[in-house]
């Protein structure tokens, strides 16, 4: 049979106040932690997670957008050096080269 301990009883609910209380103060000060820690990273100019991944993306596109210009660029070169067929009609006649003197250059 079980008896009833006044005292027994009056500790544990000291302690169960007492670990309540503990638990209040430890997320109390967690709370002030963070809210320091968020002043301090204001003060020394951090960006946010959502500043840096928008920055971050915009990177990447700007990345995306430069690579797709080179593979352009480079077909484009690659056409421009390919040889063209000459047909008869594209050919001009060679100049002529004059036979006839040039005047003195006036030296005296």
């Amino acid at each position: 049979m079980q008896t009833r301990n006044p005292l027994l009883n009056d500790f544990a609910e000291l302690m169960t106040d007492a670990f309540s209380a503990a638990q209040a103060a430890g997320e109390e000060a967690q709370t002030v932690f963070r809210a320091q820690a968020d002043k301090m990273a204001a003060r020394m100019d951090f960006v946010s997670r959502e500043e840096f991944d928008a920055v971050k993306a915009v990177a990447q596109a700007a990345r995306d957008e430069a690579d797709a210009l080179k593979v352009r660029i480079e077909a484009l070169e690659k056409a421009a050096t390919k040889p063209v067929a000459k047909t008869a009609s594209a050919r001009k006649p060679a100049a002529k080269k004059s036979t006839a003197k040039k005047p003195a250059s006036g030296k005296k």
